[in-house]
């Protein structure tokens, strides 16, 4: 009895091992015919095979093994694609700081006022600075009339050549401080035209004025 229900149990167990193999076949061109095995059969080593299950469905193919030129290819068009790829994720990471920074176009303005003003302020010292600088540099260089035809005295040379530093240090100063204004408009107007790409809300066109000296 108990032989009786092991037997179909032990067949459908062993059909079933049976159904889940692959074959291996590729074609072999010494002989021109079809070499398949359960295993990848000698034959059809450095070649291109095909991996079939027990139906005679093709699972995969595999192709032939590249040259080193293709090889070659393969590892440019690898490092292509993997640059690319970082690429595109440094644009997803800008793109999500952008859309964190700004709810509005209008916060862009506003942003951009900010910067704007900041850059103004450190002018506007730095024309404080030269002006101071000057006034004192006036008075040493009346004081310097009455050594015209006489060695200046080593602490009022000394004094002459500080002020002179500094206003050319203040004045070196100003001058980058005045092309941060070209920069930051730069910079906030590339934020609305991509903040526009990327909401499709219209950006407002910015005005600023630089101050002169």
């Amino acid at each position: 009895m108990r032989s009786r229900i092991l037997a179909p149990i032990l067949f459908l167990l062993a059909t079933s091992a049976q159904g889940a193999n692959e074959f291996y076949c590729c074609h072999d061109p010494s002989s021109g015919r079809r070499v398949c095995g359960d295993t990848l059969p000698e034959q059809c080593r450095g070649r291109a095979y095909r991996v079939l299950d027990s139906g005679g469905n093709i699972v995969k193919e595999v192709g032939p093994p590249l040259t080193a030129e293709q090889k070659a290819e393969q590892a440019l068009e690898n490092r292509r694609k993997k640059k690319q790829e970082e690429a595109d994720r440094e644009l997803r990471r800008r793109d999500q700081a952008l859309l964190d920074t700004y709810s509005t176009p209008e916060d862009i303005d506003l942003a951009q006022k900010k910067a704007e003003a900041d850059v103004n302020f450190a002018i506007l010292a730095a024309i404080a600075r030269i002006d101071t600088a000057q006034s004192k540099r006036k008075k040493f260089a009346d004081e310097a009339e009455f050594y015209k035809k006489k060695t200046l005295p080593p602490d009022l040379d000394r004094e002459l050549k500080a002020i002179d530093h500094e206003i050319r240090l203040q004045q070196e100063l100003l001058d980058l401080k005045k092309k941060d204004f070209e920069t930051i408009k730069a910079k906030y107007d590339a934020d609305r035209k991509r903040y526009f790409e990327l909401t499709r809300r219209p950006p407002a066109a910015s005005g600023t004025a630089t101050p002169g000296r």
